[in-house]
C-alpha cells in the first residue's frame, strides 16, 4: 500500500516529471476495457466509485444508500472486491468469524447489519447474488474502473476539499481516467464536504449533483473528557479524519498518517502507544482502521464513527429508485 502522493494535490515539477507515464496507464486501462465483455446481471447494479484514486467518503455513502434503500422496502446486497483482504471469494462477510485480513476493512465495516459479498471476480459475485433470489439490487462498492460488470447506474463520489487534485492522470495526478471521459460515464455525483476547489463549476449542468457531509459521533470525544489525542489513520486522505476529529471537539496532540489499508503490525502499534504515552494522550483512529487492529488492541484504542448526511436526500434516492425500476422493467 502507498500513501497518497503529495504532488497529486498540485501541479509541480515532481508531478510534471511523471506526465510521460500517464499515457501508459491510460492505454492499459483502455485496452482492458476494450477486451472486456461486461456481464449483464439479472438484477440492477448501482456502481459507486471515484474518478480519482484515494479516499472520498465512498464507503459511508454506500452504507447510507444501502440503508435508504432498505427503508424504501428494497433488499440490496453489497458487492466488494475486498481490497486489502486475502479472500478472493465469493464469500458472504460474517463479522463474527471474518476479520479485515480475510475480507478487507471496508467490507467488514459495511457488514454491520448489511449483506456484503466479497468477490474479486465482480461478474461472478453478481451472478451469485442474483442466483440467491433474495436481493433485488446490487450496490457495487468501488467498481467504476472494472469493466467486467455492466452498471444500471454509476455514482461518483468526490472529496470537496481535494476535488480532482492537480487534474492529471495517474501517476502524475490522481485521475484514473481523463476528466471529461469519466464524467460522461456518471449518472449522479456526490461532493463530500465543502467544495473548496470549485469542482461543481466543472461538472456538466445535466449531471445531478448532491452535497454531503460526514458527521462524527461526538459522544466518543465527550467520553474522553478533554484528554489530548494521538490520532492515527491509514485511509486515502488522513487529513479528513483529523478535521472531523477537531470538528467533533477533539484536541489532537499528535497526528500519524499511514497508507490506505495499512496492516498494523505489533511494532507499529507499540510505537503508536509509546508516542501516546510521551504526549500523555489517548489513542484514537477511524472505524476503518479500528477494524484492522488485532483484537487485543481494540480495547486500548478509541474509534470515531462517522455517518453521512446528504442535502435533498429524498431526491437522490428517488433517482436511484428510478434507475432500479427502469432496469428491472427492461430486464
Amino acid at each position: 500500500m502507498m500513501k497518497t502522493p503529495e504532488h497529486w494535490s498540485h501541479r509541480s515539477l515532481a508531478a510534471a516529471a511523471l506526465l510521460p507515464l500517464a499515457p501508459v496507464w491510460w492505454a492499459g486501462t483502455r485496452l482492458r476495457r476494450a477486451l472486456a465483455a461486461p456481464y449483464l446481471a439479472p438484477v440492477p447494479v448501482i456502481c459507486v466509485g471515484n474518478l480519482t484514486a484515494g479516499g472520498a467518503g465512498k464507503t459511508p455513502f454506500v452504507a447510507w444508500l444501502f440503508d435508504q434503500l432498505v427503508a424504501r422496502g428494497r433488499a440490496p446486497a453489497l458487492l466488494s472486491r475486498g481490497h486489502g483482504g486475502s479472500a478472493t471469494g465469493p464469500i458472504w462477510v460474517d463479522p463474527t468469524i471474518h476479520d479485515a485480513a480475510t475480507c478487507g476493512d471496508e467490507p467488514l465495516m459495511l457488514a454491520d447489519g448489511r449483506d456484503v459479498l466479497v468477490s474479486r471476480d465482480r461478474a461472478r459475485g453478481a451472478r451469485i447474488i442474483a442466483e440467491g433470489g433474495t436481493h433485488d439490487v446490487i450496490l457495487m462498492d468501488d467498481g467504476m474502473q472494472n469493466p467486467s460488470l455492466a452498471h444500471s447506474m454509476t455514482i461518483g463520489v468526490f472529496d470537496g476539499g481535494f476535488g480532482i487534485g492537480n487534474g492529471w492522470l495517474i501517476p502524475a495526478g490522481p485521475l484514473r481516467t481523463p476528466l471529461a471521459e469519466g464524467l460522461a460515464r456518471l449518472d449522479l455525483a456526490i461532493i463530500n464536504g465543502a467544495d473548496e476547489t470549485g469542482l461543481s463549476a466543472r461538472l456538466p449542468g445535466s449531471l445531478p449533483v448532491f452535497s454531503a457531509e460526514l458527521q462524527p459521533d461526538t459522544s466518543v470525544i465527550e467520553a474522553l473528557d478533554g484528554a489530548p489525542l494521538l490520532a492515527f489513520a491509514g485511509i486515502g486522505r488522513p487529513s479528513r479524519f483529523f478535521k472531523s476529529l477537531e470538528a467533533a471537539g477533539g484536541k489532537i496532540a499528535k497526528r500519524l498518517s499511514f497508507a490506505d489499508h495499512h496492516p498494523y503490525s505489533q511494532h507499529d502499534l507499540a510505537q503508536i502507544q509509546e508516542d501516546a504515552q510521551r504526549y500523555g494522550a489517548e489513542m484514537i483512529t477511524t472505524k476503518k482502521d479500528w477494524m484492522r487492529l488485532p483484537p487485543d488492541w481494540r480495547s486500548r484504542v478509541a474509534m470515531l464513527p462517522v455517518s453521512m448526511e446528504i442535502d435533498a436526500d429524498t431526491a437522490l434516492v428517488d433517482l436511484v429508485e428510478e434507475a432500479i425500476t427502469r432496469e428491472a422493467h427492461n430486464g
